[in-house]
């Protein structure tokens, strides 16, 4: 197992931790797995469970952190997108 302080360390290059990013691999095999189709709630906390625990109230969002995974958003997408978008235009 992962040292907890490195686990909670941020990635500089897109501000995700261990166990975020985890997340968001689990959940990209397990879409593949299945074709592109959803992933259910359970199966993702589950197979998340494999390598380490969270609450099932945490891996649907009880932190801010755990929002943006689920919900996809990386940090600095957004900005980036806008950024593009205004000098498209201008």
């Amino acid at each position: 197992m992962k040292d907890n302080r490195i686990e909670n360390v941020p990635d500089v290059r897109d501000g995700l931790n261990y166990r975020e990013r985890t997340v968001l691999w689990v959940l990209h095999e397990t879409q593949k797995e299945r074709n592109g189709r959803n992933v259910p709630t359970a199966m993702l906390w589950g197979r998340v469970c494999e390598h380490f625990y969270i609450s099932p109230e945490e891996l649907r969002g009880g932190s801010a952190n755990s929002d943006r995974v689920i919900s996809g958003y990386l940090p600095g997408q957004d900005d980036r997108r806008r950024v593009f978008h205004e000098t498209a235009t201008t």
